[in-house]
């Protein structure tokens, strides 16, 4: 078999094959063999029929088409193992020739894992600290505060809502989830809708309908920004808020604390992690993105074009989910399409690949694998947190991928930290 291999831009590769008469005879001759196994051939068993009737019954058409799978199959295995090559995607095969007693052409093109030089990426790292994590009074009062409103008792009212109160609302506008109702829930006045749409339902009892024009903030998405609109609202039910009092009581009835002090250091400790774990976060994309920004090579296309997707599905997601409001409408708020939207995603998913590449190749320099026990523990971990009905639709082996990425990611991670601070 004879190979002619070139590059192409964005991390594609291009390979001719060219098998001659003899080699892809061979190929001819185990599609004659497959096909007299598994195709039924009346007054013969499955095996047994001559070559000359298998080859009658099933046809030249069928006959290459099964030998010239075979020979593209493997002839591209056999040359992306020979040259430790790394496909990114999907294949694209042309058959440039194939005919019985005749040579076989074929080109493959295909995205590859591009090559990457690092530089010293110890001493670009090194230096970079931690930012000190402090927790003061007022996040802890907000904390206590927070977990005061979740243990509040509800009391169903007849009066009109006041500042403080339990609403459940449902309210249309135009500019919102299509103009379709929309069903909210929130304390009154701290916030948890538009100032003026507050303002406006004060006063307003349970079954109460009542129509009213109020502004959108200026940092409101799209063209919603410092615009007035038309609502129509009804309040489902107002209750009040029975909230207990913060004392050495109330640590004492969450059933693990002693005293309002030890309820604050608890307090204390949570937030203090959390800072923690987000200023760890912090400190690793700076030494990646350090390192990445000394590094230049072309990025897989096909690559960047799902992380793409998969970042529209999560901007679907978060506007479902937090926006409350269909995606066509979001489009319509912003002015672009979906399109438009996916290609101003583009620069994040490139980084993000980049990013992605270069801790990989790093991981690799520094020859990190993760262990079979390791990774056999780390899976069982995480599918502890699944219910049986979602552990029976996980695909055991790209689970298996995904968490067997994690653990080389922390890995890496853990060595540049090492570095960072020697």
């Amino acid at each position: 078999m004879k190979t002619e291999f070139k590059k192409l831009p964005k991390s594609e590769i291009e390979i001719d094959f060219h098998l001659n008469e003899k080699e892809f005879g061979a190929y001819i001759d185990r599609a004659i063999e497959h096909f007299r196994h598994h195709t039924k051939m009346d007054g013969f068993r499955p095996g047994k029929a001559p070559k000359d009737i298998v080859e009658r019954q099933v046809g030249q058409e069928n006959l290459l088409t099964e030998a010239g799978d075979l020979a593209v199959k493997e002839s591209y295995a056999k040359f992306v193992n020979e040259n430790n090559l790394e496909p990114v995607g999907s294949t694209d095969v042309q058959i440039k020739h194939i005919a019985r007693g005749s040579e076989f052409l074929f080109t493959v093109k295909v995205a590859v894992l591009p090559e990457i030089e690092l530089p010293d990426y110890k001493s670009i790292i090194y230096g970079i600290k931690n930012i000190n994590i402090e927790v003061n009074e007022k996040e802890i009062e907000d904390a206590l505060n927070y977990l005061q409103k979740s243990r509040a008792k509800f009391s169903q009212i007849s009066r009109g809502a006041e500042k403080k109160d339990f609403v459940e609302i449902e309210y249309e506008n135009e500019n919102l989830n299509g103009g379709k109702p929309v069903k909210d829930k929130f304390i009154l006045g701290e916030g948890g809708f538009l100032k003026d749409f507050e303002d406006n339902i004060l006063g307003m009892a349970s079954g109460e309908k009542k129509e009213f024009t109020a502004k959108f903030p200026e940092n409101a998405p799209g063209n919603l920004a410092g615009i007035e609109s038309r609502f129509k609202v009804t309040m489902i039910s107002v209750q009040k808020m029975d909230i207990p009092e913060i004392s050495d009581e109330f640590a004492k009835s969450l059933g693990v604390f002693d005293s309002l002090v030890s309820l604050k250091e608890n307090l204390k400790e949570g937030i203090t992690m959390e800072k923690n774990e987000s200023e760890r976060q912090r400190k690793r994309g700076e030494m990646l993105n350090k390192i990445s920004e000394k590094i230049k090579f072309e990025l897989p296309l096909k690559m960047v074009e799902y992380e793409e997707e998969r970042l529209v599905e999560d901007l679907k997601n978060h506007v479902a989910n937090n926006l409350q409001t269909p995606f066509d409408d979001y489009l319509k708020s912003v002015k672009k399409t979906e399109e438009e939207v996916k290609k101003s995603l583009r620069i994040d998913a490139e980084r993000r690949i980049k990013n992605f590449l270069v801790l990989r190749q790093i991981g690799k320099a520094e020859n990190i694998e993760v262990p079979r026990e390791e990774l056999e523990d780390e899976m069982n971990k995480e599918i502890r947190k699944y219910t049986k009905e979602q552990v029976e639709k996980i695909d055991i082996a790209k689970f298996k991928e995904y968490i067997k990425g994690i653990v080389f990611n922390e890995k890496v991670f853990q060595l540049l930290e090492k570095h960072s601070h020697q």
